[in-house]
């Protein structure tokens, strides 16, 4: 088991994977009530540059593109439900192949469909992401979302970030409503 990390919590991957090149973040939820309404969450990971700013559709890997241009960033596929023990979503990255010009990777995750099914955070718990060292399988780190999301269509969940050419994650646990993956991006541009 990895570290645990609270809201704000940074620490850096290049210290606690020594020679971590691939890792797998693993993002899980489950529905606050069994037999409740389905909840989709989708995750996605956005590409930004030094200004935090997004160059380009082609840095947005999600559902409808599972692969980042250059192939440092592939996600596992769409899980329509959060059902089951462990993650319902995974993401791959392969540091080295990010290019220098891409500073930070946003994890994300929104709700389809939400204002059409009037869902939310609230209905969703035991959400987390963890991070893996792919080398060894070993969870680096953890950070489960504890607070209440209620209201709130999607989560800026995490980063991973350069700061003088070694990778940090933080966990953000950031909510906010915008209603889908293209209002996250808007932000963004």
């Amino acid at each position: 088991m990895g570290i645990s990390l609270q809201k704000g919590q940074r620490i850096s991957l290049s210290k606690e994977g020594a020679g971590l090149s691939k890792m797998m973040t693993g993002l899980g939820w489950d529905p606050v009530k069994e037999g409740s309404a389905q909840v989709d969450c989708d995750t996605s990971v956005l590409m930004l540059n030094a200004e935090n700013k997004l160059e380009g559709i082609k840095n947005v890997v999600y559902f409808g593109n599972l692969s980042s241009k250059c192939g440092s960033v592939v996600h596992k596929g769409d899980n329509l439900t959060g059902k089951g023990e462990g993650d319902d979503e995974q993401i791959v990255v392969n540091l080295p192949l990010v290019p220098q010009n891409i500073r930070k990777l946003v994890f994300a995750a929104n709700i389809y469909n939400c204002v059409k099914r009037n869902q939310h955070f609230g209905m969703i718990k035991n959400a987390f992401i963890r991070i893996v060292n792919m080398a060894d399988n070993n969870e680096m780190a953890r950070f489960s979302l504890t607070e209440d999301y209620a209201g709130q269509t999607s989560l800026i969940v995490a980063e991973i970030y350069r700061h003088n050419e070694e990778w940090k994650f933080a966990a953000i646990g950031q909510g906010s409503k915008a209603a889908s993956l293209e209002e996250i991006i808007k932000t963004y541009k």
